[in-house]
């Protein structure tokens, strides 16, 4: 995060499998990177929020690790019907994610929420495998991401939440978990 006076930038990493966007935006247009910038205020403070949206697609598994340099948080999304989309994250986002950019926290979320509970499509799509509120929040504590939200473009329930939660991850990071006394560690106190 750079801050600038009372100006703070963000720069949001937005991590979609292959599909996502493309069934949740009838006008979709495929792009192997794209941003977007904004200003919006949050408690008080005006911030610069700079979305990178980067493509999933294994075509681009060479360039894509290039925009992850000086993000501050990462949107990783995946589909709450397709359990290919959400056994992704563990077996290829997060080792990715982890090796190019360690320590930079990640917001999980699921997208599709309207869809979960549609019989219609679920009778239409037969490989479609709705993953539950519990799957989600048990892949969160595996990944150690500080949030989870699910979403749904279509009706924007929870859209904004999920940017909300990413500005939230970086302005007030978790404290870090403090680790128990035992033998070998020192303490400093500096007077």
């Amino acid at each position: 995060m750079q801050a600038y006076g009372h100006l703070s930038q963000q720069h949001l990493e937005m991590m979609e499998q292959t599909g996502i966007s493309e069934s949740c935006y009838p006008d979709y247009v495929p792009t192997v990177f794209d941003n977007f910038s904004a200003n919006v205020v949050v408690n008080g403070s005006t911030v610069n929020l700079g979305l990178w949206d980067t493509a999933g697609q294994e075509d681009y598994n060479r360039l894509r690790p290039l925009s992850y340099r000086g993000a501050d948080v990462f949107i990783l999304a995946f589909s709450l019907i397709s359990k290919a989309s959400y056994e992704n994250v563990s077996k290829k986002w997060i080792p990715e994610l982890k090796h190019y950019a360690p320590g930079v926290p990640i917001v999980l979320v699921g997208t599709k929420l309207d869809l979960r509970d549609d019989d219609q499509f679920i009778v239409d799509h037969p490989g479609a495998t709705p993953i539950t509120k519990a799957q989600g929040e048990e892949l969160k504590k595996t990944i150690e991401a500080p949030e989870y939200i699910e979403c749904s473009s279509k009706t924007q329930l929870n859209v904004r939440q999920v940017f909300d939660a990413a500005i939230k991850v970086v302005l007030q990071p978790p404290k870090a978990k403090k680790k128990k006394g035992g033998k070998g560690q020192k303490a400093c106190s500096i007077l």
